[in-house]
C-alpha cells in the first residue's frame, strides 16, 4: 500500500508542516497531478483546499509538471525544477519523474490555497453587501 510524506506549506505565514499518510488515507492522492486542488479532509484538515506543487520518488528523483504520466525518464534540461545551470547556456540530461502521483512517490509537496476561515470571511462580506 502507498505511504506518503506530505509537506504542507502555508504561503500566508511561511510555515510548513509534515504529515505522514498511508493506507486508505493515501489512496485518494494516487492518480492526481501537479496543480490539482485536493480537499484537506484527506489529511485531516477539513475546510482547507490544498494544491499539489510537486514531490519526489523513492530514489530521490523530483517530479516535473511538464513530463506527463507517472514515468521516470531522462530529459535534457537548461533550468527549472531539478537543475540549476552553473554556466550560461549549460544543458544537462537528468532523470526526472512525471507529474502524476503513483505508488513510487514518497514525498508530496502541497500548499494551502483556501482555508475555512477565508471562505467564511468571503461569505460574511457577501451577506453584508
Amino acid at each position: 500500500m502507498a505511504k506518503f510524506k506530505i509537506i504542507i506549506s502555508n504561503p500566508m505565514s511561511g510555515v510548513s508542516k509534515t504529515i505522514e499518510v498511508e493506507g486508505n488515507r493515501a489512496a485518494p492522492l494516487i492518480g492526481r497531478k501537479i496543480g490539482d486542488i485536493v480537499d484537506g479532509t484527506i489529511i485531516g484538515m477539513p475546510g482547507t483546499k490544498l494544491m499539489i506543487t510537486g514531490g519526489c520518488d523513492k530514489d530521490g528523483f523530483p517530479m516535473r509538471p511538464d513530463i506527463h504520466g507517472g514515468v521516470k525518464t531522462k530529459i535534457l534540461l537548461s533550468g527549472g525544477v531539478g537543475f540549476k545551470p552553473r554556466d550560461r547556456g549549460e544543458r544537462r540530461r537528468k532523470t526526472m519523474r512525471g507529474n502524476i502521483i503513483t505508488e513510487e512517490i514518497v514525498q508530496v509537496n502541497m500548499k494551502i490555497v483556501e482555508t475555512a476561515e477565508k471562505t467564511r470571511r468571503i461569505e460574511e462580506e457577501a451577506e453584508n453587501d
